[in-house]
């Protein structure tokens, strides 16, 4: 499929870029989608002198904010573009907790949940587009484009991955001025997953919890290379079994066993023996492949991460959770990606799961998003491979041959925070990264996932 260009938002390309929106979003406290305070009464007030009137008048008007009768208020404003702007029905942002009454932060920043940004032409003054935010989440919207006179279209876009797209409307785009959220949404009927668009924060506590107890024994834990802790809780080497120095740590492998032997341990009473996690697991590779196995080892983190998932399986639920097509990740639901490239959003397809190197990394977010909604009782490790290979050399004469080599591994806990946002928290190499760090420091690579079920109690 050739990729295919569509306009995006001037602010947008902007504030993703400076990584205002993207990278640190402010916290708020969402309401459930059916909850959303209706504002189409605003709407149609405002649609002659914001919606209607000319692009010069409408860029001279000045920022108002305007009380809902349902609560909550909406700050009306423009910004400006270079062929484009934008009228802004910008939803103040509400904070707090789970529990806890929602609380004015006096802040409008566009895209708390229920705002709606109209972008016009500068020129002919017409709507183009009209974006709308489930969730006070910059990366999370429905988006509506004309489709003829009397219709339109409609994406529902998760962090660049179109979980709809151009799905017909059977409602003209001016008529979306002032139709109230839910009559729109409505019209989209089950072909909308609005589950993705719905999470409830209460049901990731074990995540919570799971995470804040790693992070309790963090420092208790230091980097060694090929370390591990044995089934007899003795730091060794992996490779060897022979026991460490006087110094000794975990490294990516020995740190994703520790965290699975914290969960496996306070209900099997024992650690896990490290020869069983180095054996191979399903199938893998090919002929090609084979007779490097022993000089490459190029399959080890995607046999280790297997063997982990295998055994929880079978130690936390039942001996038939052991097998690889209930451990391994293999679904997504979505097949295309919006991504930037010289100013545009640029429209690829994204093939989902491929045998021998799992998913491109490039769609992992958005994928675990929908895996967090879908399998809230989990979290997963991943194996980071690529193809890798040596050139000829006078000293190499050999060379080696490109192939997928599994090198690296972590485990992923997507959860919802207690204000309701989207959060990858990411252990790996006996500490805690960030998502975008361990993301962009592997551009172009894929990784393979396995499920690990959540459990209350973590003792390593």
């Amino acid at each position: 499929m050739c990729p295919f260009k569509d306009k995006i938002p001037f602010i947008f390309v902007l504030c993703l870029v400076s990584g205002i929106f993207c990278l640190a979003p402010l916290q708020a406290l969402d309401v459930p989608l059916g909850r959303i305070v209706d504002d189409s009464r605003l709407r149609n007030e405002m649609r002659d002198f914001w919606l209607n009137e000319s692009p010069r008048r409408v860029l001279a008007r000045p920022t108002s904010v305007h009380n809902l009768a349902g609560g909550g208020r909406v700050e009306l404003r423009t910004e400006e573009g270079q062929t484009e702007f934008m009228v802004i029905f910008a939803r103040e942002l509400t904070g707090g907790r789970i529990g806890e009454r929602p609380s004015a932060t006096g802040q409008f920043p566009g895209w708390a949940q229920g705002s709606w940004i109209f972008i016009r032409q500068k020129d002919t003054g017409d709507v183009s587009r009209i974006r709308v935010f489930p969730r006070s989440d910059p990366n999370i919207y429905f988006q509506f484009r004309p489709l003829g006179d009397d219709k339109c279209q409609m994406d529902a876009v998760l962090y660049n991955a179109f979980i709809v797209r151009s799905l017909p409307l059977s409602v003209s785009l001016d008529r979306l001025y002032t139709m109230p959220l839910a009559d729109v949404l409505n019209l989209a009927g089950n072909k909308l997953p609005r589950r993705y668009f719905d999470p409830d924060p209460a049901d990731y506590r074990d995540q919570r919890s799971f995470i804040s107890k790693v992070r309790e024994k963090l420092p208790e834990l230091r980097f060694a290379d090929d370390g591990a802790i044995n089934d007899e809780g003795r730091y060794v080497y992996i490779n060897t079994g022979m026991n460490q120095g006087a110094t000794p740590g975990l490294n990516c492998s020995g740190f994703t066993k520790w965290l699975i032997d914290g969960i496996l341990r306070p209900v099997t009473g024992q650690r896990l023996a490290i020869p069983s996690l180095k054996a191979p697991f399903g199938e893998r590779g090919s002929s090609f492949t084979e007779p490097w196995e022993e000089l490459r080892d190029p399959f080890f983190g995607l046999d280790w991460i297997r063997n982990l998932a295998s055994q929880a399986g079978a130690a936390l639920r039942s001996p038939a959770f052991k097998s690889l097509t209930e451990i391994e990740v293999r679904r997504e639901v979505f097949s295309l990606l919006n991504n930037r490239s010289n100013g545009n959003a640029v429209i690829h397809s994204y093939p989902g799961f491929l045998e021998n190197a799992g998913y491109g990394i490039e769609g992992l977010q958005p994928l675990l998003y929908t895996l967090a909604i879908d399998e809230p009782g989990r979290f997963f490790l991943a194996a980071v491979n690529n193809e890798v290979g040596a050139p000829v050399t006078p000293s190499n004469p050999r060379g080696q041959p490109r192939m997928r080599q599994y090198f690296h591994v972590a485990a992923l806990v997507p959860y919802f925070n207690e204000s309701g946002s989207f959060q990858v928290a990411v252990f790996e190499s006996a500490a805690e990264t960030s998502f975008n760090a361990f993301r962009n420091r592997y551009p172009g690579h894929h990784v393979n996932l396995v499920r690990i079920p959540l459990e209350t109690v973590f003792d390593p």
